[in-house]
């Protein structure tokens, strides 16, 4: 399946029916009068957040969706039907944004939530309506309301606790393929993954959390170079971020430097997250190479810096307990705050 994550949609509500004029005629029956029936209410627009869905590309053959107009009223005061809705479903992580992506309209952070995105216009009166006293036959309706449209951009930003950044080549996808049963493309040459991918580590019975890999930053990304920084926003949402540097080359605080760089141009609060420094590929590096490159990211970063490889698997554990536990502390940390805001609202 090819991997979407923005699509730009056209969404229209119905328009409510029409109300009816209409007169009770029958033979043998002393009394009349108005029974002209109300027009229906037209079709609402939803977003709905499924399971089951990690693209937005059905959004890329169908960009125009409109809900059904509300049925016309009828004689013998029957009301017309309601318009059938039209309901869009989407990936949990989607937000909704205007048109011009600046307002953020909705964000579908969990499976089941559903948020209207455009209300159908309702029914028109009919001339029973206006039945009185002194207008005992109104020939008077009204049409239905027009529904709304609008122009939308939908945006997907994975769901994720931990994201994998660093240059290309860094070890990412290798990375991944170990901790989970996620199966990323790998070869020897930059920009391996043009796309993000998901994996689940399982540390044990109630030990387990996703990472996300996305493609490899260079200098410039902010400003397109590469693959450019669209898909950092798929890491916005992780508590924690590992940052690979690939051992085997030259220059192991620059290339530190440089995602650095690119993370704070970006800006979302990806610079201010918790970061787990690993030097990586330890497998082809010479004991005095690993000393010396570890003592130089150190300088750099003013961090702690993990040995581990991919290939050989050494780190890998120690470095997903280390992840896990960040986790952990983040998901305290949102529980507090639900339960801070539940506790501080308005009781009677």
């Amino acid at each position: 399946m090819k991997f979407l994550d923005q699509a730009k949609v056209y969404v229209r509500s119905g328009n409510g029916g029409g109300g009816c004029v209409s007169f009770r005629r029958e033979a043998y029956v002393e009394y009349g009068g108005p029974d002209g029936g109300d027009g229906g209410k037209g079709g609402d627009v939803w977003v709905e957040a499924v399971e089951g869905l990690n693209t937005l590309i059905d959004y890329r053959y169908k960009q125009h969706f409109k809900a059904q107009t509300g049925h016309h009223g009828m004689g013998q005061n029957r009301t017309g039907a309601g318009g059938e809705d039209v309901v869009l479903l989407v990936p949990a992580g989607t937000q909704i944004l205007d048109e011009d992506k600046e307002e953020v309209l909705a964000d579908m952070t969990e499976i089941g939530q559903r948020v209207l995105l455009a209300r159908g216009g309702d029914g028109g009166k009919g001339n029973t309506r206006y039945k009185s006293s002194t207008n005992q036959a109104p020939r008077k309706s009204t049409p239905g309301f027009p529904g709304e449209e609008r122009w939308i951009w939908l945006r997907l930003k994975l769901i994720a606790d931990v994201g994998l950044v660093g240059l290309p080549n860094a070890g990412k996808s290798t990375f991944l393929s170990v901790v989970s049963r996620a199966h990323p493309k790998i070869a020897a040459y930059p920009f391996t993954t043009l796309y993000p991918n998901l994996g689940v580590v399982d540390l044990g019975p109630g030990s387990r959390f996703i990472v996300a890999d996305i493609p490899g930053l260079i200098e410039g990304a902010h400003e397109g170079a590469g693959i450019g920084d669209r898909f950092l926003g798929h890491v916005e949402r992780c508590a924690s971020l590992i940052h690979l540097v690939d051992g085997t080359q030259e220059d192991v605080a620059d290339a530190y430097r440089t995602v650095r760089t690119e993370l704070e141009a970006y800006g979302a609060g990806l610079d201010e997250k918790t970061e787990i420094l690993a030097l990586n590929k330890t497998d082809a590096m010479t004991q005095d190479d690993i000393a010396e490159k570890k003592a130089a990211l150190e300088a750099a970063s003013g961090k702690p810096v993990r040995l581990l490889s991919g290939v050989s698997g050494d780190g890998i554990k120690d470095l997903c307990r280390e992840a896990w536990d960040v986790v952990l502390e983040g998901r305290a940390e949102e529980k507090a705050a639900a339960q801070a805001e539940e506790d501080g609202g308005w009781a009677p």
